[in-house]
């Protein structure tokens, strides 16, 4: 039994080292989950400039995300279709809204 364990978790760790790194990208239609891409968006490691540059101007930036000393400021800039979180000034994830206001409207 331990053997079988230590060889799926082996097989797992080889499959993850050759995945391509992506940003996880959400749609969130009335409370169900499912993964969506959108034709173009901003994609994991782009810098603040090069979505600015590439996309635009944002509809609305929200306040950074106070967290401790040792973490990154979490940055978020809402656009119509999606919003993209960066850490300092990467993007990590792009949230694509499901549906209604853009997420962050009417949110500080």
């Amino acid at each position: 039994m331990k053997r079988a364990l230590t060889l799926c978790l082996t097989a797992l760790l080889g499959l993850s080292l050759t995945a391509p790194a992506l940003a996880e990208i959400l749609v969130l239609p009335n409370g169900k989950i499912e993964a969506a891409r959108l034709h173009k968006q901003p994609h994991r490691g782009m810098t603040m400039q090069q979505v600015r540059k590439a996309f635009g101007a944002p509809l609305k930036i929200l306040a950074p995300t106070p967290t401790a000393p040792h973490y990154p400021t979490i940055n978020r800039w809402v656009y119509p279709d999606y919003t993209v979180y960066f850490a300092n000034d990467s993007v990590i994830h792009t949230v694509v809204h499901g549906g209604g206001a853009p997420a962050g409207h009417g949110q500080p």
